[in-house]
């Protein structure tokens, strides 16, 4: 399992909220109410960038050790682990709604047939494209 180590930069605020901003990911910015929310936000905005570069084929930065003296005055600087492979996983893996269009007729049977159209077109299109078994 692949783990990377980001530095985040939280820039506080007057009423106690964070903006956050990693200098390896640019255009990766959060939000936090707190600095706990700062945290579990940063974790979840650096997987969600990382993913996105993945899916895009970018090449992933490699995190720096240090932070310029402009990034870090007057900031927080918080390492933030991440877990690509699992969030990947967990991403491919979500349910995502997909609208279709049936004759009439044949949604009224399928409905009182008591028809799950989700794993009736699921396990048609694990078919219909031969995805082995060992994939799924």
């Amino acid at each position: 399992m692949l783990n990377i180590t980001y530095l985040a930069v939280l820039e506080p605020s007057t009423d106690g909220s964070y903006s956050i901003f990693f200098p390896d990911l640019p255009g990766c910015f959060s939000y936090g109410i707190d600095l706990a929310d700062a945290q579990r936000n940063a974790v979840e905005a650096a997987s969600l960038h990382v993913y996105g570069m993945e899916c895009d084929k970018e090449e992933i930065p490699a995190p720096s050790v240090t932070l310029s003296k402009e990034d870090t005055e007057g900031n927080i600087v918080m390492p933030i682990t991440i877990h690509p492979d699992l969030f990947r996983m967990k991403k491919d893996n979500e349910r995502v709604k997909t609208n279709i269009t049936l004759p009439a007729w044949l949604k009224r049977i399928a409905e009182e047939q008591k028809v799950n159209y989700s794993r009736l077109l699921e396990t048609a299109l694990i078919d219909y494209l031969q995805i082995p078994k060992s994939k799924i």
